[in-house]
């Protein structure tokens, strides 16, 4: 029989990455819409539109668009913000406490300080270990891993 971590290590994706720029550009890099914009999707994918309220119970709304243009909206809920240092948020809501369809997953991504730099940690927790292998499936490391080197980037300018 599985016990609960197992169960919930077996439904989840971790990204660990050390970047080199501070935690407070790394944080408006998640927290304002135009940065967001700049790196969330994977090159060639790019960002079509973003919506985020960053509070517990705010919606968060992010397009991302195929290089054919075909669009993909990902709505979700805050469910905790502790600023500069943690963001938790779900698809399993859309917007108000209304439940979605079908939910996929809930990721928390926290942010600390290493002397200069950022550890940068994004974990999702699928409802189902099919949903995990799915992400997995879609290039969950290939693709965050990308996006978090755009995010790098982009926050060592700021």
């Amino acid at each position: 029989m599985m016990d609960a971590t197992s169960a919930m290590n077996s439904r989840e994706l971790v990204l660990d990455r050390l970047l080199d720029a501070p935690r407070s550009a790394i944080w408006r890099c998640w927290t304002e819409p135009e940065l967001l914009m700049q790196w969330f999707c994977p090159k060639p994918w790019t960002v079509s539109r973003v919506g985020i309220d960053v509070r517990p119970g705010g919606s968060s709304l992010v397009v991302m668009r195929s290089p054919e243009g075909e669009e993909f909206p990902n709505p979700g809920v805050y469910l905790e913000v502790v600023p500069g240092r943690k963001l938790v948020f779900t698809d399993a809501y859309t917007s108000a406490w209304q439940p979605s369809q079908k939910p996929f997953m809930t990721a928390v991504v926290t942010f600390d300080d290493e002397g200069d730099k950022t550890r940068y940690v994004a974990r999702c927790f699928h409802w189902t270990v099919e949903d995990r292998e799915q992400h997995e499936k879609m290039g969950f490391h290939e693709g965050w891993g990308q996006a978090a080197n755009q995010l790098e980037e982009l926050a060592r300018t700021l």
